[in-house]
């Protein structure tokens, strides 16, 4: 036999082969096995809000005394000797010493208002002390500022009201919010002539709370206190939840 007859025979066989596996492909496509991993499941996402109201039941103050002296020490001396009397009185009051924290303390040099051409020139030291007080009785709340008034303080620079057991009652804002989308998905559900499934994923917004403006409530106080009105707080949950249909 011929080289060139060799040749022949080898291309005929490997072109055998070639349409032999080509005429297989259009099974392997049609496959069920191929077609249902190919198929992608239904699902519904939605996302909806949980809200709960609740009364503050105690009051964050941040108060402070700034001192000013010729020298840092005195004018430190000075703030150190307020400060002392002032934690002291509110202990008197009531005010635990856990709940009373230093939030900002800080010592500058203090300047002279430059002639024109000419240069400031320290002349002196200030002392800022901030504390941080939480009264746990709303009704005192006005009589504790009050009191850090007329032992010195000179700084107020706010206050917020909180609510003890925010934990718990978020947690009814969260299932709040579960049922409300639950609700939704099998209304939207019905709508497609579906039914919803299993739950498949759950995710929670960043946790946010807001005093309202409504349902103010003035604490009861005596007229020479200051008047604190309470308000109320709403806590907030917001979950998106993807279920599978069926």
């Amino acid at each position: 036999m011929t080289y060139a007859h060799q040749t022949t025979r080898s291309l005929r066989a490997a072109l055998m082969v070639a349409v032999g596996v080509v005429s297989t492909l259009p099974h392997v496509v049609s496959s069920p096995a191929w077609a249902e991993e190919k198929t992608m499941s239904r699902t519904i996402t939605v996302s909806a809000s949980g809200r709960v109201s609740a009364e503050p039941d105690r009051v964050r103050l941040q108060a402070g005394l700034t001192t000013e002296a010729d020298t840092a020490r005195k004018a430190l001396t000075d703030n150190n000797r307020v400060m002392r009397e002032l934690i002291q009185e509110l202990e008197r009051e009531g005010i635990a010493e856990q709940d009373v924290q230093t939030s900002n303390f800080n010592v500058s040099p203090r300047y002279s208002r430059p002639e024109r051409g000419g240069t400031a020139r320290i002349n002196g030291y200030q002392v800022s002390n901030q504390v941080s007080v939480t009264v746990r009785e709303i009704d005192r709340a006005g009589d504790i500022l009050d009191t850090l008034v007329r032992l010195g303080a000179n700084q107020m620079s706010g206050m917020s009201f909180e609510v003890s057991d925010a934990d718990e009652l978020k947690d009814r804002a969260r299932e709040k919010a579960m049922k409300a989308a639950r609700r939704r998905a099998d209304l939207l559900a019905r709508a497609a002539g579906a039914e919803v499934g299993d739950v498949i994923g759950i995710a929670e917004d960043a946790p946010m709370h807001s005093p309202r403006p409504v349902a103010m409530r003035r604490a009861a106080m005596a007229e020479s206190s200051v008047p604190i009105a309470a308000g109320s707080q709403e806590l907030v949950a917001r979950v998106t939840v993807t279920w599978k249909l069926k």
